[in-house]
């Protein structure tokens, strides 16, 4: 599998403290070897993200990501639930 980052989260990353930046690498890892392990809670989304999916990164933390082809994923944002879905 092959990760790539959008522009919006390389932008996102950069904002984040240190400690949630290493906890994504470390779930990131995770995800590589085993999208759907269950500390991921790895799950479809709808409304505005339809067609992705979202990762735990931290507590409030989430990842969302979408597959651009069967080994090729995206992460397109990355934030907390509010920051995301305004909610």
């Amino acid at each position: 599998m092959t990760i790539l980052y959008s522009k919006r989260f390389r932008k996102n990353y950069k904002k984040l403290t240190l400690k949630i930046r290493e906890r994504f690498k470390e779930r990131r890892d995770i995800f590589f070897s085993n999208p759907f392990d269950s500390l991921l809670d790895n799950h479809q989304l709808h409304g505005e993200y339809t067609g992705c999916r979202s990762i735990n990164v931290s507590g409030d933390y989430r990842a969302i990501y979408y597959h651009e082809r069967a080994d090729v994923v995206r992460f397109i944002a990355i934030g907390t639930h509010h920051e995301l879905f305004r909610t």
